[in-house]
Protein backbone atom coordinates (compact mmCIF):
# COMPACT_ATOMS: atom_id res chain seq x y z
CA UNK A 1 0.00 0.00 0.00
CA UNK A 2 1.53 3.48 -0.76
CA UNK A 3 0.36 6.78 1.10
CA UNK A 4 -0.96 9.99 0.17
CA UNK A 5 -3.27 12.94 1.40
CA UNK A 6 -5.90 10.80 1.34
CA UNK A 7 -4.60 7.88 3.40
CA UNK A 8 -3.19 4.59 2.31
CA UNK A 9 -3.80 3.57 -1.69
CA UNK A 10 -3.25 0.70 -3.69
CA UNK A 11 -4.10 0.22 -7.41
CA UNK A 12 -5.01 -3.23 -8.47
CA UNK A 13 -3.67 -3.92 -12.34
CA UNK A 14 -6.16 -6.53 -14.55
CA UNK A 15 -5.15 -8.79 -17.40
CA UNK A 16 -8.56 -9.74 -18.57
CA UNK A 17 -9.55 -12.61 -21.90
CA UNK A 18 -12.16 -11.37 -23.53
CA UNK A 19 -14.66 -13.34 -21.41
CA UNK A 20 -13.15 -10.85 -18.35
CA UNK A 21 -11.74 -13.94 -16.73
CA UNK A 22 -8.46 -12.96 -15.21
CA UNK A 23 -5.42 -13.91 -16.47
CA UNK A 24 -2.85 -11.83 -14.50
CA UNK A 25 -3.28 -9.29 -11.67
CA UNK A 26 -1.05 -7.39 -9.49
CA UNK A 27 -1.02 -4.69 -7.12
CA UNK A 28 1.37 -1.67 -6.45
CA UNK A 29 1.27 1.45 -4.42
CA UNK A 30 -1.03 4.04 -5.36
CA UNK A 31 1.37 6.37 -6.41
CA UNK A 32 3.04 4.34 -8.52
CA UNK A 33 3.19 4.92 -12.25
CA UNK A 34 0.66 2.76 -14.48
CA UNK A 35 3.40 2.31 -17.06
CA UNK A 36 5.91 0.01 -15.24
CA UNK A 37 2.90 -2.40 -14.77
CA UNK A 38 1.20 -2.32 -17.91
CA UNK A 39 4.33 -3.08 -19.77
CA UNK A 40 5.15 -6.05 -18.08
CA UNK A 41 1.85 -7.15 -18.31
CA UNK A 42 1.81 -7.00 -22.25
CA UNK A 43 5.17 -8.51 -22.39
CA UNK A 44 2.99 -11.68 -21.15
CA UNK A 45 1.18 -11.37 -24.65
CA UNK A 46 1.82 -13.41 -27.01
CA UNK A 47 1.48 -13.37 -31.19
CA UNK A 48 -1.48 -12.52 -32.57
CA UNK A 49 -2.95 -11.69 -29.49
CA UNK A 50 -5.32 -8.88 -29.63
CA UNK A 51 -5.01 -6.35 -27.16
CA UNK A 52 -8.35 -3.58 -25.60
CA UNK A 53 -6.53 -1.06 -23.26
CA UNK A 54 -8.86 0.76 -21.02
CA UNK A 55 -7.37 3.07 -18.20
CA UNK A 56 -10.47 3.45 -15.38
Amino acid sequence: MGRSRGGLTTKIHALVDAEGLPIALKLTEGQAHDNPTALEMIGSLGVGDVLLADRA
